[in-house]
């Protein structure tokens, strides 16, 4: 009754002019407040981590669709969203969560052609190959087509050749992204595999545009059958960005299958690195692909001894189709943080860094499923999909040797990107990618982010503005931290919570290379907060332990910790080395899928399978440059 009377009052009160003036004081009456007093008004710095995938494959890879694969883009994106499907061996799937983004990434190289063939188009069936493939898929034997087609494409030759077909299924890669985008809800990236291997060595790369359809539909996707080159790639994309005043990056994939390829120190035909081309790699590989199911190449224990966490999903036998063996010296320039070290010597030499990424993770499902989790993996094509067989499936036979060829039980179920963006848009995660504000993790959505500047203080990682001040006194992963006062270390602020549908936190790691007075590359970790224990000078004080029941695939968060902080002063800085530094965050012990395997369908699994597991994070590095 009070605010009614009030009311009626001030109504009664205004109806006169002259009392109209005094209640609406023009705004050149008095001064604007200096700040608003809503604190988040200004505030323009990313809030919030999204999580996708980068590479995701559907039918319409010819290397899925002509063996077999079943699942269109449609599916891909209905799943990847949050809706429930039937997987091709028909099981009902469906994510914990939906996907905050996904790139649809399907093979360029006659891209679609598996679709064209099983309609029986009159496109794909005006040349002999694809008369003949249709009627092997007639036949139901469509793997002689995915033969025939992989003996080719290893060539370089197309038995296809036909541009109509790659530019009608490129608009319809397009208008599918379109359709399915939904900003700030679900964003849908307009992409593609280019698909390089030479010598069957993996130098495959996934081109993600920021544009729409507008920009996208004036270009058809450069394939591997254009040129195997990544230098030619990389002229390609600087032309789209030419021409349509568009952007567009490339993202390596996990080194650990290119035999040495992936950041060796020399151009595609042999020459020495220059300036051109270490500029040329780092303004179009912002990030790097480092975990997914054919092993994670962050770091490997014969390059990082004194790491123990390096020898997590290790698969380093040999090269792709398992033909040619994996030799020691390859492993170099297969491995992410060896790159990156790398990457300061030739800094050193060029002036330019051709390794400076960030890095990510992602799926490279062939099933149009993006499953991470180990509980609820679906592995990398269909018919990996779970059942009582794939613990003795062989998914890449080679024909070499059976120690070469990768099998099921090999493949670990990962991988995930994070973008730290202001928003759920393309503009707004492809931002975050090309600043590397991104984070890797091997499946579960835990979160990291990082900052590092000159006057942090130790209590400052408990604030509340954590991020505000991060932003507006350092620099977060993916930067570059220019040099400070005379005398001061870098010192960094570090928060990691865990998956809220998963496993508590073992630890928080920082891994440090630099280039030592020499000329030498070197690096150190350091444990600087363990979960539910102390750090002992440089590491935790115990382990964690585990909670792990194996024969019930289950375990608790007894052990570890839901969130960690960290304050970290470099102590053994030198101002005038090159350095870098990135986070790894370390989950406790939890089933692998091989496990839940076991369980489920009430199997024993060989005695060499991994059970468990520790998921963790990789966040992107944060550099320091002297002078």
């Amino acid at each position: 009754m009070r605010h009614t009377l009030g009311t009626l009052s001030i109504l009664a009160t205004i109806a006169t002019p002259a009392a109209a003036q005094d209640v609406h004081v023009p705004k050149s009456d008095y001064a604007a407040p200096e700040a608003s007093y809503s604190p988040y008004v200004d505030d323009h710095y990313p809030q919030d981590a999204y999580f996708g995938d980068t590479h995701l494959h559907t039918s319409w890879s010819a290397d899925a669709g002509l063996a077999g694969a079943t699942l269109g883009p449609e599916a891909a994106y209905r799943v990847a969203r949050g809706e429930e499907i039937e997987s091709q061996t028909g099981q009902r799937f469906k994510l914990i969560r939906p996907l905050d983004f996904v790139v649809v990434a399907d093979h360029a190289e006659n891209i679609g052609i598996a679709d064209y063939l099983m309609r029986g188009d009159p496109l794909a069936l005006g040349t002999e190959a694809g008369r003949r493939w249709y009627e092997y898929f007639q036949a139901g034997a469509g793997i002689d087509a995915a033969y025939e087609w992989s003996a080719a494409n290893a060539k370089g030759e197309d038995p296809i050749d036909n541009p109509e077909i790659d530019s009608r299924v490129w608009d319809q890669v397009i208008d599918n992204a379109e359709r399915f985008y939904e900003p700030g809800v679900f964003t849908t990236f307009i992409g593609y595999e280019w698909t390089s291997g030479p010598g069957s060595n993996n130098l495959h790369r996934n081109i993600i545009f920021r544009d729409n359809a507008d920009r996208t539909r004036r270009v058809v996707p450069f394939s591997a059958l254009d040129s195997d080159n990544p230098e030619d790639l990389w002229q390609y994309l600087a032309a789209y960005e030419e021409t349509t005043g568009g952007r567009v990056l490339a993202i390596p994939h996990n080194g650990n299958l290119s035999n040495g390829m992936m950041f060796m120190l020399e151009t595609f035909d042999g020459e020495p690195f220059d300036t051109a081309y270490a500029e040329t790699r780092q303004r179009f590989e912002r990030v790097v692909e480092v975990t997914q199911p054919k092993g994670t190449g962050e770091a490997h224990p014969l390059l990082s001894p004194d790491d123990a966490f390096a020898d997590f999903e290790i698969m380093d036998s040999s090269n792709l189709t398992g033909t040619v063996p994996k030799e020691p010296g390859m492993l170099k320039t297969e491995y992410a943080r060896e790159a990156l070290k790398l990457g300061l010597e030739e800094e050193a030499r060029l002036g330019t860094n051709p390794f400076k990424f960030g890095m990510i993770g992602s799926t490279d499902s062939h099933n149009a499923i993006p499953s991470t989790r180990e509980e609820n993996w679906f592995g990398k094509i269909y018919f990996v999909e779970p059942s009582e067989h794939r613990k003795d499936g062989i998914f890449i036979e080679s024909a070499v040797d059976p120690k070469y060829s990768i099998y099921d039980i090999d493949l670990g179920a990962s991988g995930l990107a994070a973008a730290w963006a202001t928003e759920n848009t393309r503009e707004a995660i492809w931002d975050a990618f090309a600043r590397r504000e991104v984070f890797a993790t091997t499946g579960t959505r835990l979160r990291v982010r990082v900052f590092a500047g000159w006057d942090f203080e130790e209590p400052e990682v408990q604030r509340p503005d954590f991020a505000a001040q991060g932003y507006a006194r350092g620099v977060p992963m993916g930067g570059d931290l220019r040099p400070g006062p005379e005398g001061a270390a870098p010192k960094f602020m570090v928060r990691a919570l865990r998956d809220p549908d998963g496993a508590n936190l073992d630890r928080v790691q920082i891994i440090k290379g630099w280039l030592d007075a020499e000329g030498n590359t070197q690096e150190k970790i350091w444990d600087i907060a363990c979960g539910g224990r102390e750090v002992v000078g440089e590491v935790c004080e115990t382990d964690v332990g585990s909670t792990v029941d194996v024969p019930d695939a289950s375990y608790t968060n007894d052990i570890g910790q839901a969130v960690l902080g960290a304050y970290w002063e470099d102590p053994e800085f030198d101002p005038a080395q090159k350095a870098f530094y990135y986070i790894r965050v370390i989950e406790i012990p939890t089933p692998r899928w091989t496990a839940y395997d076991a369980k489920y369908f009430g199997i024993e699994m060989p005695d060499d399978a991994p059970m468990t597991v520790q998921d963790r994070a990789y966040s992107s590095p944060i550099w320091y440059t002297p002078g």
